[in-house]
């Protein structure tokens, strides 16, 4: 057998399991895992994986040596704003000293301060800085994530933010999926005529999938921003034109987004951490991914989290994903979110594992496509310098990755004074 790449001697070989489904209940606590094995790629997919003894007669270009190491599939985020203009640090301060978000808001800043940012930058600025957070997701073993406008709130910068993740998904070998989140929050002109502004957001969802800028459409349900009735009324619509429909659900009062989400069968129901027992009762019924985000809650110096705990014992799926954006969880480490959901939200390692791989991989509609590793999909994975999946969710705050492939290609390597992003977007953008 001939390849173009061979690792082998690998300690623990992570599989996943991937179907026409996510993973729901009992189902998330087995984890397939090969030991002392070896895997095979040629022409950018997995060949071969098999006991590594049995590697002995393959006939690689390249053969790595893995010392023992864990190698799993690419990670999947499946829940980032990844495009936005400028930073919010001064903030920081402002919360340390217990100025509201609100106070805050009112001078401002908050989400209007990136808004303003976002639509002040250029396209070209944006596509440098959200390439600079791609590279360093990269580099945290993630292969597949989700990307959402947002920080627009109208029509031009919407599109401008939306433009810049097509840009990026034709520059990066990262699968990268676009969510149009328009209806982020209300702009302060429009107060008091929330539904007009709603129309303008519906009233770009043709435009957005003529150009294919979009394959999820979103929309933020919370007391103050969008109500259930309009939440339905904008998902229906996007739903109708051929969007998938994913929603920012209960993150701070349980209106009913997660019973929405099931309803209209969308493919994730994000935040969760006020979701009423009917609504998970609900999600166990369904395929809809929960998807949570313990790095918000902790971020925001919260002490309530998602009940991961009560779902998964449900019989719900539920994934993993950083939130990274500029005001509430400014991380691009997915294993430290691994980490947070072991301590605070009490999964086990085969639960998290399976969360931030095939679970978050349907959440953004690639399941079976990302966060796997079988025969004839894309060879994408990472090897970690930990001696088993048991580690890495317990040794917070580091990156384990040695070294990340998609398609078979090294795109980042950890070198022994440092980090050295191998990205050919890095030498062939024009950012």
């Amino acid at each position: 057998m001939k390849a173009d790449l061979l690792i082998y001697n690998i300690g623990q070989l992570l599989l996943p399991k991937a179907s026409g489904k996510p993973l729901k209940g009992e189902e998330m606590k087995n984890l397939p895992i090969l030991e002392n094995a070896a895997l095979a790629v040629q022409d950018g997919l997995v060949l071969w994986i098999g006991k590594n003894k049995e590697s002995v007669g393959i006939d690689a270009n390249e053969r790595i040596n893995a010392e023992g190491k864990v190698v799993s599939p690419g990670l999947v985020d499946p829940h980032t704003h990844l495009v936005f203009g400028g930073s919010r640090e001064d903030e920081l301060a402002l919360k340390q000293a217990g100025v509201s978000y609100l106070d805050i808001l009112a001078k401002g800043g908050g989400i209007l301060s990136t808004v303003t940012a976002t639509k002040q930058a250029t396209e070209k600025e944006l596509a440098a800085k959200a390439a600079f957070h791609l590279e360093r997701m990269i580099s945290f073993g993630i292969t597949a994530m989700e990307a959402k406008s947002g920080y627009g709130l109208d029509r031009e910068t919407e599109l401008k933010q939306l433009r810049t993740v097509k840009r990026l998904q034709e520059t990066y070998p990262v699968k990268l999926i676009s969510t149009f989140l328009g209806p982020h929050a209300i702009p302060p002109y429009y107060k008091g005529r929330e539904d007009l502004f709603l129309d303008e957001m519906i009233g770009l969802l043709d435009e957005i999938k003529k150009e294919d800028l979009a394959q999820f459409a979103d929309i933020f349900c919370e007391t103050g921003v969008f109500t259930i009735e309009q939440s339905k009324r904008f998902l229906e619509k996007a739903k109708n034109k051929g969007f998938g429909v994913k929603i920012h659900a209960d993150e701070i009062d349980p209106l009913g987004g997660l019973e929405l989400a099931v309803s209209l069968g969308a493919a994730s129901a994000d935040h969760l951490v006020a979701a009423s027992d009917k609504g998970i009762k609900a999600l166990r019924n369904s395929d809809t991914v929960a998807v949570l985000l313990p790095g918000t809650t902790f971020y925001l110096g919260k002490d309530q989290y998602a009940k991961a705990r009560t779902m998964i014992d449900s019989g719900a799926a539920v994934a993993l994903a950083t939130d990274f954006n500029p005001g509430s969880c400014v991380t691009e480490n997915l294993q430290m979110i691994m980490s947070l959901a072991a301590l605070k939200l009490k999964m086990s390692a085969e639960e998290i594992w399976n969360a931030v791989t095939v679970n978050a991989a349907h959440a953004i509609g690639l399941g079976g496509e990302a966060g796997v590793l079988e025969a004839s999909k894309q060879a994408d994975f990472v090897i970690w310098d930990v001696p088993n999946f048991h580690y890495l969710p317990y040794h917070f705050g580091v990156n384990h990755a040695i070294s990340v492939y998609c398609s078979g290609i090294k795109r980042w390597e950890r070198m022994p004074y440092g980090t050295i992003p191998l990205s050919a977007a890095r030498e062939t953008s024009s950012f």
